[in-house]
């Protein structure tokens, strides 16, 4: 086969060491588009991104070769180096182990697009959509 024609999305939330509030507004507005440039640097597309002082949300279109893991892993490790390396008054910053990853259809991109790019006012929002519950906070540290 020549080449292959994929549309995979993926939605992504990993949170902050011990949850702690640690994203401002000041590194968000640097770390936003450092994620974005890791993304594109991956060969996938960001299609937004948003969250918390204490989780970050991506929904991205990903390249078939390139598996969850793997993906998740690079933006992890190389944006946590990023800010040690390049922000040090932040202090030490980590990401806490595991995340949160949902594939999503195409028809359901808008949606979670909406979603994720309105968290700042929506983090009380019981789910995505109707009949998805919000997983609780506890469970984040289980992954």
């Amino acid at each position: 086969m020549p080449g292959a024609w994929t549309q995979n999305y993926y939605h992504i939330v990993f949170s902050t060491k011990q949850r702690a509030n640690l994203i401002t507004p000041e590194l968000e507005a640097r770390l936003h588009p450092f994620l974005g440039g890791m993304v594109r640097d991956l060969r996938c597309s960001l299609l937004a991104i948003g969250g918390m002082p204490d989780h970050v949300h991506l929904l991205i279109r990903y390249r078939p070769d390139l598996s969850h893991s793997d993906l998740v892993r690079h933006v992890k490790a190389r944006s946590s180096k990023w800010i040690n390396e390049s922000i040090p008054a932040q202090g030490h910053f980590a990401w806490q182990e595991g995340y949160g990853g949902f594939t999503v259809s195409r028809s359901a991109v808008p949606q979670v697009k909406n979603y994720i790019e309105h968290q700042q006012g929506t983090s009380q929002d019981p789910g995505l959509s109707r009949g998805v519950s919000r997983t609780p906070s506890s469970a984040w540290n289980r992954v």
